[in-house]
């Protein structure tokens, strides 16, 4: 690669990475906000919380890498343009193709990462995102319990709890009237809520237990200064977990193992062939950049009417790609429209690189190519 690639190259990695860490930091605190509230009512520790909102990025990484090197190609191709360095270099003899070429390499690069994360990466961290939230409902649900309001465990099992003051939980009641004829009630004045190796236990402080036999109308009252309840007969059980389409690998969503997975199969492909076709979009964002800025005459004040009408096309492009992901969901005989478009808007917009500018975009032909270096 000749060195002045190499310099388009170099200037296009640090906006790129500039934007995927934006875009995806706005992504992982939105994401974030459905989990955060484990760690300020819920009581559970920090390092889940980092772990299981780590555990969600992958699933829109492999979106977020595509957009923001579009945003990049438009900023560095824009700002070369108006220093007038791909001015000097096509007075130098070097071809249109040649200064596109840095670009289509940094494009590939992020479709081989895309597919690296759409058919290993993604589905790996999404099952163990969603085997740790399974965890926290069923076997962890005890834990969960809301202050100021009073928690079913289970039926016939209420606990209320007044409020939290660190990580102890004041003004406890615990109502137990599973045995009708025998309630249990159960009153603190602080309790701990602890994870054990046994299951969750629910530890009391300074306390008493009151019993009521209804038959005899006696009631049995013991005070306590440390009273210890298991809660993992509380928890609520569920059969086994059925893994979602984000959580199969390609080979699982073409060919479902399952009779449940059967019965979905046109969303099992619409996500199998979307996980194949949108990295391609890497491509098809770069021609469309490079098309609108590579092309036509020279203005140093700017190109915006070019920077918009590139990104008009590649919303276009990107929203008849949503729309088919769903429409083939419902419908797998659409399946080969998920492939004409990104392939149809990468070979056109080539074609326009090769060719001619449209009058839209403000030129007439494409400037006569001096040389043909690189």
């Amino acid at each position: 690669m000749p060195r002045y690639q190499r310099y388009l190259l170099r200037q296009l990695v640090g906006p790129f990475l500039l934007v995927t860490l934006s875009l995806t930091a706005v992504v992982w605190l939105s994401q974030s906000l459905r989990i955060i509230d484990l760690i300020v009512n819920k009581g559970l520790s920090l390092s889940v919380f980092l772990l299981m909102s780590m555990l969600v990025l992958p699933t829109f990484l492999g979106a977020i890498l595509p957009i923001a090197f579009f945003c990049a190609l438009l900023f560095v191709y824009n700002r070369l343009t108006i220093d007038s360095e791909l001015v000097s270099l096509r007075a130098a003899g070097v071809s249109q193709w040649s200064l596109a070429k840095p670009a289509l390499a940094m494009a590939t690069i992020i479709v081989v990462v895309s597919y690296a994360i759409g058919m290993y990466v993604m589905p790996v961290s999404h099952r163990e995102f969603k085997e740790r939230q399974f965890v926290l409902r069923t076997e962890h649900s005890a834990l969960l319990l809301e202050e100021g309001s009073f928690n079913t465990l289970t039926e016939g099992v209420t606990v209320y709890i007044r409020g939290r003051e660190g990580g102890s939980l004041n003004g406890i009641l615990v109502h137990d009237a599973r045995e009708k004829e025998r309630p249990v009630t159960m009153m603190a004045e602080r309790g701990l809520l602890v994870q054990t190796d046994e299951g969750p236990r629910f530890i009391l402080f300074n306390g008493h237990r009151q019993r009521i036999d209804r038959d005899s109308a006696r009631l049995s009252l013991l005070n306590f200064e440390r009273y210890t309840m298991d809660l993992g007969e509380f928890a609520q059980r569920e059969g086994a977990r059925w893994r979602e389409p984000r959580e199969r690998f390609v080979d699982e969503l073409l060919d479902p193992d399952s009779e449940g997975a059967e019965r979905m199969r046109s969303k099992f492909l619409s996500e199998a062939h979307n996980r194949i076709v949108s990295p391609l979009f890497a491509y098809t964002f770069a021609a469309i950049g490079l098309a609108a800025l590579l092309l036509g005459n020279v203005d140093r004040r700017g190109q915006w009417r070019r920077i918009l009408v590139a990104i008009v096309a590649a919303v276009a492009f990107e929203a008849l790609a949503l729309f088919l992901v769903n429409a083939t969901a419902k419908s797998s005989n659409l399946i080969p429209l998920m492939y004409l478009n990104p392939v149809l808007a990468t070979a056109a917009a080539i074609a326009v690189l090769r060719g001619r500018l449209p009058r839209f975009l403000g030129g007439r032909t494409a400037a006569p190519e001096p040389g043909t270096h690189g």
